[in-house]
């Protein structure tokens, strides 16, 4: 089961410039910052007080990134919850009912994590998890 939100995920057009807008409104600490080829998408982790935000921007319009901004636009993509067992957490998804978008865990574009796996939730927001 989870034990805290995570991070949150949240798709943006202009990702230099969004970096800016949370450095200078929210106080924000830039964390991370890389990209991920097989994604497709460039990602920029943000402290904010306790918690982070992974700001994410597609390279390509057919990227799972480009592809949610062409449909939704820019916004707030997914939540994501701790989890220190991921072969558990995604064994009571599949269990509970929730579709997976992904059966095996990823590796996250911040090299100081590992290994969220996702799913769609009835609210439409993707619920990855991540391993602590």
């Amino acid at each position: 089961m989870p034990s805290r939100i995570h991070h949150v995920g949240v798709a943006v057009a202009d990702l230099d410039e969004s970096i800016r807008i949370y450095e200078s409104a929210l106080g924000a600490q830039l964390v991370h910052r890389a990209t991920n080829e097989k994604e497709r998408l460039e990602a920029a982790f943000l402290r904010v007080g306790e918690g982070e935000v992974e700001l994410m921007a597609a390279l390509r319009d057919d990227s799972p990134v480009g592809k949610f901004m062409a449909k939704r636009g820019p916004g707030l993509h997914h939540g994501a919850y701790a989890v220190t067992d991921i072969d558990e957490a995604l064994a009571e998804a599949r269990t509970s009912g929730l579709e997976l978008i992904d059966s095996e865990p990823m590796a996250l574009p911040n090299s100081l994590r590992t290994a969220p796996s996702s799913s769609s939730s009835p609210s439409g927001v993707e619920v990855p998890w991540a391993l602590i």
